[in-house]
């Protein structure tokens, strides 16, 4: 679902780069086959459409990328997908039927904002998957909890555990339970006015609604709703108008007994950059998380997802998928979708050695398949030195590249999640930082710590990876 967004908004990139004739001609029907670090595949509907996309739009599409992912995407390649046309490809757009409602949408909006009363729409249901069933999601015992309160909360909402907030580990279906949790009460209660939205696009409501002075029509189109799921919390933080808006109708919504959900990547007591009185309403409910499911969750997901693609996964691949393959759900999915690509591409049938070399490739694992899974050992952090070792080894750089005065991407950030970690893990102050990091000046070292902070805040690629990385000195 999220590759079926992304490729959405790098479409609208892509439109107001190129002539309307090459679009409808050249982008007949298209999907993104996989994202990696630097690299992004789409599939094409033919070879002609394949080649021509090399050949003509190569950059425009590598810049349309750039711009919804992120700037290190250094290389977009084309696959012929000879099931593109599939019905049940969910994954796949229209190039065509997107542009007609591209264009449609456009010329409401500017005719909307010429209007004197602003339209703020709340909802787009095109984002919520039927999919998503709480039937059809798996449950562990490190999310049991956190089901349970969706499950109630379908039942009846506005009377069961309101507000139910929700933080997660990384990429561990939060998605799925959510939208799961708004099509359950959709489907029960046709007649209550359900939404599900994002932080991002309250702001952009909020400030369309500032700019037309018209912040009470915001309030009454919420204070019509009977249930509103507000996923990504985390992207309000530090943006203090739109949060005191936020409070205004949480408090409209709570008063008049109506349902809310609200995700946030981090427990309650971690929202340092959220207004005081606000983080206090989130805790006026309940509060579940969810964490890595276990090696039989995970098998069970495997196994889940395969028969949902209507792939025949061999037991024994499966069971050492999961036990290679524990950081969190958007892996396992990664990781079936290549075997279902290697299948449908070249005939090969996964085996077990097939996928124990994959993963190997992957640095999924480094183990041989006869030898005994070795417990991974958490380095025992001594001292700054010890920090910067274990970030060096993340990165496959030099630790001197680190320390050294270089302004690289590649060493920056690794030089800037060393700072970090070094003042919130073992309290150096900024002077200390400073002179283990070439001499740099206290504000140098502030301003790097900040902008790491920031970052984790609105990039999870980069909350992953340090996640990783303090998973790995124990922290």
């Amino acid at each position: 679902m999220e590759k079926h967004y992304r490729l959405k908004n790098i479409l609208i990139n892509i439109i107001e780069d190129i002539k309307k004739q090459d679009f409808l001609v050249y982008f007949r029907k298209i999907s993104i086959l996989e994202i990696k670090k630097d690299s992004v595949t789409f599939w094409t509907v033919s070879g002609f459409m394949k080649d021509n996309l090399e050949a003509k739009f190569t950059d425009v599409i590598k810049q349309a990328t750039i711009k919804e992912l992120w700037e290190n995407i250094k290389t977009i390649s084309f696959l012929v997908d000879n099931n593109i046309d599939t019905p049940s490809n969910q994954d796949v757009i229209d190039c065509t039927k997107f542009y007609k409602e591209h264009i449609k949408w456009s010329k409401k909006t500017q005719k909307n904002s010429q209007s004197d009363d602003i339209e703020i729409s709340v909802q787009d249901n095109n984002t919520i998957s039927n999919r998503y069933t709480l039937k059809n999601f798996v449950v562990w015992a490190d999310n049991q909890l956190a089901y349970s309160a969706c499950e109630a909360v379908a039942r009846n909402p506005g009377r069961s555990y309101n507000p139910l907030y929700i933080y997660w580990d990384v990429w561990l279906w939060k998605t799925h339970l959510l939208q799961a949790t708004w099509n359950a009460i959709s489907a029960k209660f046709k007649w209550k006015k359900v939404v599900y939205t994002t932080a991002d696009k309250f702001i952009t409501e909020y400030v369309a609604a500032v700019k037309k002075r018209n912040i009470e029509r915001l309030r009454e189109k919420y204070r019509e709703i009977d249930v509103v799921v507000i996923d990504d919390v985390q992207f309000l933080a530090n943006k203090e108008q739109t949060q005191n808006e936020l409070y205004n109708i949480f408090n409209l919504l709570y008063d008049s007994n109506k349902q809310i959900v609200i995700s946030w990547d981090r427990a309650p007591k971690e929202l340092t950059n959220l207004e005081p009185r606000l983080r206090s309403r989130f805790e006026w409910g309940i509060t579940v998380d969810i964490w890595k499911p276990d090696f039989e969750t995970r098998l069970a997901i495997i196994q889940e997802k395969a028969r949902e693609k209507e792939f025949l996964i061999p037991q024994d691949v499966a069971e050492f998928i999961a036990a290679n393959v524990t950081e969190n759900v958007r892996e396992l999915e990664w990781v079936l979708n290549q075997m279902i690509a290697e299948y449908e591409l070249t005939g090969t049938t996964p085996s077990l050695n097939k996928i124990a070399d994959k993963l190997r490739k992957l640095s999924f694992t480094t183990d041989m398949l006869w030898e005994p899974k070795k417990v991974t050992q958490r380095t025992n952090i001594r001292s700054y030195e010890d920090i910067i070792e274990v970030v060096s080894k993340h990165f496959w750089i030099e630790k001197e590249w680190i320390l050294w005065e270089n302004r690289k991407k590649e060493f920056m950030i690794p030089r800037q999640i060393s700072m970090y970690l070094l003042k919130t893990k073992m309290n150096y102050t900024y002077e200390r930082i400073g002179n283990i990091f070439s001499g740099r000046n206290h504000a140098s070292v502030l301003y790097s710590c900040k902008k790491l902070d920031k970052m984790l805040q609105k990039d999870k690629k980069m909350l992953y990876e340090v996640n990783i990385i303090k998973e790995g000195i124990g922290m």
